[in-house]
């Protein structure tokens, strides 16, 4: 199987070359191809620069891509499911707030064939996290709740980054949210498509503001705005 690593990045100069060297030491029974897809969401640091220094150096496996204006992580993750190429694929954000050490565990359900997608949850597991927010733990703590009743999954943290797919049911599904609605609005529409959903604890070393997290209590609004309108709204399939 090959995976396709996705990563949505902007302004992440200080972590970018870090996460790519970690995703390049994983080895993950069953793999056997890799191809990293970094989609730079218009930056304005030096991460672009960065990035195309790593494309010299790591060759083919290095598949970059260049937004010109921001547009979101949502817009992000669009572009490169539509640019991968692989088997199975994981989202990994460009910061070092999850370690792609869990990747073993994350895609062991996928790669057996039990699953069709997996989520990593920050609030299972015996693995390490950073203590930090209370507030933004309590509001991921309400959105996967509401998440839930409109899914009815039994989701521990529907807000997670990481998220392993099947590539050729990825590719399926319309991404609309640009921004980071896109976590809600995936997993509406996997419920949608009763896929087989597994989730499993992993590690997580979370950032402060200070330290360059961007997500805000504006985008927790949003993700309320898009759970109620994708409980109504089947949107499921890509139309042909």
């Amino acid at each position: 199987m090959k995976l396709s690593v996705l990563i949505p990045s902007y302004n992440e100069e200080k972590t970018i070359e870090k996460i790519i060297d970690k995703i390049l030491e994983q080895k993950v029974n069953g793999i056997n191809g890799l191809e990293i897809i970094v989609v730079d969401d218009g930056s304005q640091d030096r991460t672009r620069e960065i990035i195309n220094s790593l494309d010299k150096k790591i060759g083919t496996r290095l598949r970059p891509i260049f937004h010109e204006k921001n547009s979101g992580k949502g817009a992000a993750i669009r572009t490169a499911v539509d640019n991968m190429t692989g088997d199975v694929c994981i989202i990994q954000d460009a910061d070092l707030e999850y370690d792609p050490i869990d990747y073993p565990l994350i895609l062991e359900p996928i790669i057996s064939g039990r699953a069709d997608c997996v989520y990593g949850s920050r609030f299972t597991g015996s693995q390490p996290k950073r203590v930090l927010f209370f507030w933004h733990y309590l509001a991921n703590r309400f959105l996967t709740m509401l998440s839930n009743m409109v899914t009815n999954f039994n989701l521990t943290d529907m807000e997670t980054c990481y998220k392993a797919f099947k590539c050729e049911i990825l590719k399926t599904i319309p991404i609309r949210c640009n921004r980071f609605g896109f976590e809600p609005e995936i997993t509406a529409k996997i419920a949608r498509r009763g896929l087989r959903l597994y989730e499993v604890g992993i590690s997580y070393s979370g950032r402060t503001y200070d330290e360059g997290k961007k997500i805000t209590w504006v985008d927790g609004l949003k993700a309320i705005f898009v759970i109620l309108k994708y409980a109504i709204i089947d949107d499921s399939r890509k139309s042909k």
